[in-house]
């Protein structure tokens, strides 16, 4: 019964997770904000991330990027994250 408990509380939280092999190169890895792009548009919100040096991995596919809206992404924003890591939209 813990297994399924388990796997989704780690599904949440590993975005977060950044483990870095040493600690010199956590010295030199930038961190930066992820913005809110929940309620834009597929389009609008990778050009966004992108901008910030963020990676965009979409979980659903989508039809039109254009007119498709984000109802939710992990990380949630306004987490510091390291610049270039993954932000998940759907």
């Amino acid at each position: 019964m813990a297994a399924p408990v388990g796997g989704q509380v780690l599904s949440e939280v590993l975005p977060y997770i950044e483990a870095n092999k040493d600690d010199e190169q956590a010295e030199e890895i930038e961190k930066v904000i992820v913005p809110k792009v929940e309620g834009k548009s597929i389009k609008e919100a990778k050009e966004i991330l992108k901008e910030m040096g963020l990676e965009v991995i979409l979980e659903e596919e989508v039809e039109d990027e254009d007119t498709e809206i984000v109802e939710n992404q992990v990380p949630k924003y306004e987490i510091q994250v390291n610049k270039g890591s993954n932000v998940y939209i759907r």
